[in-house]
């Protein structure tokens, strides 16, 4: 993704060649900050912090952290330390605990002399894949928007509801979600995204918003009740979200409210679909009601991040003193409430004989 004309990824090695660097996306949209992460503790920490977030880029991040903690100790005991410990960071994504199986899985045989070195290419082709995987979701996701628009008006934009970000800030590059959007409209293809603004962490607002500008995306930013009411009116003609975690049957755990999202779009006939790259498909898992759902600090629901007029940023409470909260960081949609599944591979649908077909090397 280009800002200000400079192309960044969310996550790269600093010119060291061993500190990791990440973009603070607790800092924006008002600041744009690059945190290094020197240890295991810096990448647990980013990851708890929701420095970085999103299922892709958690993957990511997590292998990066073992790399650091193999560089300080290289040791089994070690190893097993920093993979529970990264591990416990955040639940409900499942790539955190694929990045760090990958990276245990290619060292684990290596001499401790080895593995660092190792952990850290490993991370890096990890980061790589990412990208193509991202761009070939957009292609696909795509060809589904340039369906719509050849059944409008010519010149009359595709309207596009996402929620949370599953964009290029959730992933190294590109996007999940985005990435059709991203795609389409660099083809020439118009288009209007709809931005959910995501309480309580108001992920639309501050990292959509700000990515689709960046990119030059035509966008309005809405509150996440209004998109019922903008399906009624016909002003939504395809919903693309993304996940944390998908089961092999195709139930969806995204960021809290995408499955009022999904409600609304089937009883007004919007077709709703999930993009998702393959390490996030949990195979092991059947049923959604089965996924750990994080709850997360009640802090986030009671309070709000904002730039005054004065320029500062500042933290305010805007509810009562005293008022208990709850944060369930993550919904569940059922399958049967989702038109497809964008992945790299293609498009399917969103059951298990859909997902065995694109990769029949996870089929039982």
């Amino acid at each position: 993704m280009n800002i200000n004309g400079r192309h960044y990824r969310t996550i790269w090695l600093a010119d060291d060649g061993a500190t990791v660097e990440i973009i603070d996306q607790t800092k924006l949209p008002h600041a744009l900050e690059i945190v290094r992460l020197r240890d295991v503790s810096d990448a647990a920490r980013a990851i708890k912090t929701m420095q970085v977030r999103g299922a892709p880029l958690i993957g990511v991040a997590a292998a990066y952290g073992l790399a650091l903690a193999l560089r300080a100790d290289a040791s089994d005991g070690a190893m097993a330390s920093a993979i529970e410990m990264l591990s416990a960071q955040r639940p409900t994504a499942v790539n955190l605990r694929w990045g760090l199986e990958e990276v245990r899985r290619a060292v684990a045989p290596l001499g401790p002399d080895q593995r660092a070195t190792a952990a850290y290419a490993m991370a890096a082709g990890m980061a790589d894949a990412d990208v193509e995987t991202c761009r070939r979701m957009g292609e696909h996701g795509a060809a589904l928007i340039q369906a719509i628009a050849t059944r409008k008006p010519k010149g009359t934009p595709v309207n596009i509801l996402t929620h949370c970000n599953a964009g290029w800030l959730a992933c190294v590059d590109i996007g999940t979600a985005t990435g059709p959007i991203y795609t389409a409209h660099d083809a020439g293809i118009p288009v209007h995204v709809w931005v959910d603004e995501t309480r309580p962490r108001n992920q639309g607002a501050a990292l959509t918003a700000f990515e689709l500008g960046a990119h030059g995306v035509p966008h309005t930013l809405i509150a996440d009740n209004a998109g019922g009411h903008l399906m009624q009116h016909g002003k939504v003609d395809i919903c693309i979200v993304g996940t944390d975690r998908t089961t092999r049957s195709g139930d969806v755990a995204n960021k809290i409210g995408t499955y009022l999202k999904a409600l609304a779009a089937h009883d007004n006939g919007v077709p709703f679909y999930v993009a998702l790259p393959h390490s996030t498909i949990d195979w092991g898992l059947d049923d959604g009601r089965a996924i750990e759902i994080e709850e997360r600090n009640a802090g986030e629901v009671l309070q709000m991040t904002g730039r005054l007029a004065d320029g500062t940023v500042a933290v305010v409470e805007i509810a009562p003193p005293g008022t208990p909260a709850a944060n369930p960081a993550f919904d569940v949609t059922p399958a049967r409430l989702v038109t497809g599944l964008i992945t790299e591979r293609g498009v399917a649908p969103a059951s298990a004989e859909g997902l065995a077909a694109l990769y029949p090397e996870h089929a039982r």
